[in-house]
């Protein structure tokens, strides 16, 4: 049986965020192909973090900057690594390179980071946002940096696949598009005669999320109430939710904040629309894969649906500025015949781009390709064999020396 460890960032919350839920169906995957599954983390459990050992997962806590991870690693000898975000591969990735030479190295994104943060900074300073922006931003290079190190990185989006290829370079053997995996959708859902209300939701440690949050309040809620029915409501839900965003809870305006929910699908499929206005961010978004899997028609941004298949066919509709998107929230909102229109397209489209069964078979195929020819593999990743090298060590030099600094002062 082949041992598989993930480095994990969080101990995953598959309740609070789309990043937790994409690390619980990578542990799944991994154990339905009788893999020995091993997590490792130097976070601290959270009353949302799901209990790994229940799923048959062996759990281990580490410490940064210790040699102690070293002892770990030989011990346990994974043949396989995760990395769960480029800044797992930093810190551990060359010691996983020493002492476990032959394990292959895997680097799981969420998403580009450096992308999302620079689209973000364009956001606040009120600029467009350009590529030129990505390429200077500090965490570019370490990101890209770390996907060479790898022997397979993970993107769940198609366009941030495209952007490597095109704009880096990065050869499509090194890359895997693999998205959410969602199983097709059996159940029956509510109609939209007994539907009410508008949902939004996301983890509020999340940016882009409390951006999209307070843009409602602020600016499309006020015009949605002057022409959608006098009782509609637009409900908010998310852990972790900032001040900001709990003082926009007001009744008398329609506008609640509820907080976390445990059973959020619930809550989705009782809606009559999903909105999320994004207006910066990276990956793919979670919110809207439940929506379609709850039947449940979404209105978004052009941020809201890259990377996730074709916009023209999106089971909502797309507004990027605010009256646009009032205007498309009103429309779905009272046209039943459109609304029904845009639920079959959410089925279908989760059936084309995110069935379980599809990506799983993909993956599978891909890990084994690599573990068979991975020696021919690693020699052709000339950059990444050069970044290994000694001189540009500094990220293994630093961890040593904290590593020492750190034996003295106990």
């Amino acid at each position: 049986m082949e041992k598989i460890l993930i480095v994990g960032y969080v101990w995953p919350e598959p309740d609070t965020t789309a990043a937790g839920e994409r690390m619980l169906q990578l542990l799944e995957f991994f154990l339905t192909h009788n893999f020995e599954v091993h997590f490792a983390t130097s976070a601290v459990k959270t009353e949302y973090s799901t209990n790994l050992e229940a799923l048959g997962v062996h759990c281990q806590a580490i410490a940064l900057n210790s040699d102690t991870f070293d002892s770990y690693l030989q011990r346990l000898n994974p043949d396989v690594v995760v990395f769960d975000r480029f800044m797992l591969e930093e810190q551990f990735g060359w010691r996983v390179r020493e002492q476990c030479p032959d394990a292959l190295r895997i680097l799981n994104t969420e998403d580009l980071h450096s992308l999302r943060e620079a689209r973000q900074i364009a956001h606040k300073k009120k600029y467009p946002f350009k590529l030129q922006d990505w390429y200077t931003h500090p965490k570019t290079q370490r990101e890209i940096g770390s996907i060479y190190r790898c022997d397979l990185t993970l993107l769940v989006s198609d366009y941030e696949m495209q952007l490597l290829q095109r704009e880096i370079g990065i050869q499509p053997d090194y890359l895997l598009h693999l998205p959410f995996s969602i199983r097709p959708q059996t159940q029956v859902t509510p109609t939209f005669e007994t539907r009410k209300d508008v949902i939004t939701f996301g983890n509020g440690k999340h940016g882009p999320n409390v951006d999209s949050i307070t843009y409602l309040k602020e600016e499309i809620w006020p015009l949605l109430r002057k022409k959608l029915p006098k009782d509609t409501k637009l409900h908010v839900y998310g852990a972790y939710l900032p001040q900001r965003v709990q003082e926009c809870h007001n009744p008398k305006e329609g506008f609640l904040v509820h907080g976390w929910v445990k059973d959020l699908k619930d809550k989705v499929r009782q809606a009559r629309l999903v909105v999320a206005p994004l207006r910066f961010g990276a990956g793919i978004k979670g919110k809207l894969s439940l929506a379609m899997e709850c039947g449940t028609p979404s209105i978004t941004t052009k941020i809201g649906v890259e990377g996730m298949g074709d916009p023209k066919n999106w089971p909502g509709s797309i507004g990027n500025t605010t009256q646009e998107f009032v205007d498309e929230v009103i429309r779905f909102y009272q046209d039943e015949k459109l609304w029904q229109e845009a639920q079959e397209k959410g089925f279908q489209f989760l059936k084309n781009h995110f069935d379980k069964a599809k990506q799983s078979q993909k993956f599978l195929n891909t890990y084994h390709n690599i573990q068979e020819n991975i020696v021919s593999h690693r020699a052709k990743n000339i950059i990444g064999n050069l970044l290994h090298s000694n001189s540009l060590n500094a990220t293994k030099y630093m961890g040593k020396w904290i590593t020492e600094k750190n034996k003295g002062n106990r």
